[in-house]
This record gives C-alpha cells, sequence and structure tokens, in this order.
C-alpha cells in the first residue's frame, strides 16, 4: 500500500482558534488502492474488525519541528505493532489537530474518546474508532511528551 493512496480530512477543529464551543475533531481516511491488504491488516485473525484499543495512533515527524516539518501519520495493531497505514502529514496541521483534541477532552467524560477515525475503503465505510491516546515522536524516534494527546494516569 502506497501512502498516496491515503487522503486524510479533518473536521471539528477550527472552534479551537475562534474560542467557539467544544466539538468533537474527527479524521477521516480515505483509501483508494487495492483494498484487499488495508482489509486484511484492519481485521483479526478471526476476520473481526480491529477494536479501537487494538489500535494506536501516532505521528513521526521526518525533521525536526518547525514551521514546514513534514510527519508520517500511522495506525497502527496494538497487539503485533505491525503498521496498519501509514500517511504524509504536515506536522503542524497535525499538532492544530491534537491541541483541539486535549481541549475537546477537558470537557468530555472519561470513558468517551476525545477524537473520532474514520476509514473507508473504495468509497465505503469500513471502521470508526473513538480514541483517547495520540502519541508524537520526534525524528529520532524518542516521545514527544508534550505534544502528545495521553490521557491523565496512562504511563508509557
Amino acid at each position: 500500500m502506497r501512502r498516496d493512496h491515503f487522503t486524510l480530512t479533518v473536521s471539528n477543529i477550527d472552534w479551537v482558534e475562534t474560542d467557539g464551543e467544544p466539538s468533537k475533531p474527527s479524521v477521516s481516511i480515505d483509501f483508494t488502492g487495492p483494498s484487499t491488504m488495508l482489509r486484511e491488516r484492519l481485521t483479526d485473525p478471526n476476520g473481526d474488525v480491529l477494536e479501537a484499543g487494538e489500535t494506536d495512533v501516532a505521528l513521526r515527524l521526518q525533521e525536526p519541528l518547525g514551521s514546514d516539518a513534514a510527519g508520517v501519520v500511522s495506525v497502527t495493531n496494538r497487539i503485533t505493532g505491525e503498521f496498519i497505514l501509514e500517511l504524509n502529514e504536515d506536522a503542524e496541521d497535525v499538532l492544530r489537530f491534537i491541541r483541539a483534541a486535549r481541549g475537546y477532552g477537558e470537557d468530555a467524560s472519561d470513558d468517551e474518546g476525545r477524537y473520532e477515525v474514520r476509514i473507508t475503503v473504495e468509497d465505503e465505510h469500513f471502521v470508526t474508532y473513538d480514541k483517547q491516546t495520540f502519541l508524537v515522536y520526534d525524528d529520532e524516534g524518542n516521545l514527544l511528551r508534550q505534544h502528545s494527546l495521553i490521557p491523565s494516569g496512562v504511563e508509557l
């Protein structure tokens, strides 16, 4: 699967900069490539779609953080550690999304997700995850806690 087969679209983040009413941030990932491999990666050995708690979302910077820093957004299988998907994105755009999720989380209940991830395969909804964690790593692979979305009480 190539990174250019994925398109990422975000919504419900503008309220952060306008001090508007908090709304759950959402990211839609659309896949337009051959679907068999992605569908397999999104399911467990029994053929059941992975649940939110079985996946992790992260941003890995490709260069030091700055105004034009590029990054790779990934969704991985938490059980196996294997990449489910990866796509290139502007790091500042992703960090803006994380700030919105953090702001939304201040008003959300503890058992509610801080943001939503929707994955579409061949123009067909495949899965939606409510997530609470979004990890950010620098270009050397070190966790950047100050930029990551980590719920209170979670130790990494």
